[in-house]
């Protein structure tokens, strides 16, 4: 029996979206950078919708394995997820794809509940958390969200050292945890 070429053509999804910021993610684009026919990568994926609902699965798959090598496979607090979150986001392996990708996601409910079946866990925040401490750990998302946007489509990016420092200011908003 002959190995799937999904992973193959998933890889070569994130290539294609990396390279063109998700501008040209089309069947033709991803079997030629898969190195495959398009009758092939239609065996796995039968429509464009269904390639860009598996390139955010797989997105999103990748980021969430990052966040819990992270965390050393606990379960973690919700102050530990979100470092682990600002960390995999600041420090992606294939960040530009996965911006364009999380880009296109705005407009399609589809990506969206890709995303939030793999983020949601992470980032739930529980109920009857004190307002300030509420607010620190969105407010440390929402600047991860730009880190990441700003270093993926290069517009604004901050230099190594100046992420660096971001980087430590986010995960100081966090915190500890506890009461307020």
């Amino acid at each position: 029996m002959r190995e799937s070429q999904r992973p193959q053509i998933l890889e070569a999804g994130l290539r294609v979206a990396a390279r063109n910021q998700g501008a040209a993610i089309t069947l033709d684009a991803v079997a030629s950078e898969a190195g495959v026919t398009k009758p092939g990568l239609m065996y796995h994926f039968p429509s464009r919708d269904a390639l860009m609902v598996a390139l955010v699965e797989y997105a999103a798959c990748q980021l969430e394995r990052r966040m819990a090598a992270l965390l050393g496979g606990s379960d973690g607090t919700v102050e530990e997820r979100y470092r682990s979150y600002v960390q995999a986001a600041a420090d992606g392996q294939n960040m530009r794809a996965e911006w364009a990708l999380w880009f296109h996601s705005s407009c399609r409910a589809e990506l969206q509940e890709a995303w939030s079946r793999h983020l949601d866990r992470w980032l739930l925040i529980p109920e009857g958390m004190p307002p300030a401490r509420r607010a620190r750990l969105l407010t440390a998302r929402l600047a991860a969200d730009g880190l990441w946007a700003a270093q993926a489509s290069g517009v604004g990016a901050p230099g190594k050292a100046d992420a660096a420092a971001i980087v430590a200011h986010i995960l100081g908003l966090i915190g500890e945890g506890g009461a307020e």
